[in-house]
């Protein structure tokens, strides 16, 4: 009789750790919510200009909110939500489009080209003095 009771103990303490467990690790409604709400305010609204879905009323802009809040609830993570909103309306769809390598190259050579000009530049007027 003492050993089923403390089957039964052991089992409940396990299940009780199993669900506090579940529910600590579960994320929040409020959670994806935010994710929701912050998704939605970086991909412009299809049908406007310079608003994005959340701030829109179209349908173009609603059916794109119902797709990305499908998503979040799916699991999938925001790179990979912004990818696939990206490949099915294009890259204008963001509100501001992630960079490439290239864009980064661009920006950077200028940059490098200064430094390296400004290192001979320093190296010639110290010959020189």
């Amino acid at each position: 009789m003492t050993r089923v009771l403390g089957s039964v103990w052991t089992f409940l303490v396990a299940l009780i750790l199993v669900v506090a467990l579940a529910f600590a690790l579960a994320p929040s409604a409020s959670a994806s919510a935010q994710r929701i709400a912050h998704l939605e305010s970086l991909v412009r609204c299809p049908a406007c200009e310079d608003l994005s879905v959340a701030q829109s009323n179209a349908p173009s802009a609603i059916y794109v909110r119902q797709e990305i809040a499908h998503d979040v609830k799916a699991g999938w993570s925001d790179t990979a939500i912004l990818t696939s909103i990206e490949d099915q309306y294009g890259t204008a769809i963001l509100l501001s489009p992630r960079g490439s390598a290239l864009d980064d190259l661009l920006w950077v050579t200028p940059v490098a080209i200064l430094v390296v000009g400004l290192a001979l530049f320093g190296r010639l007027a110290r010959r020189r003095a």
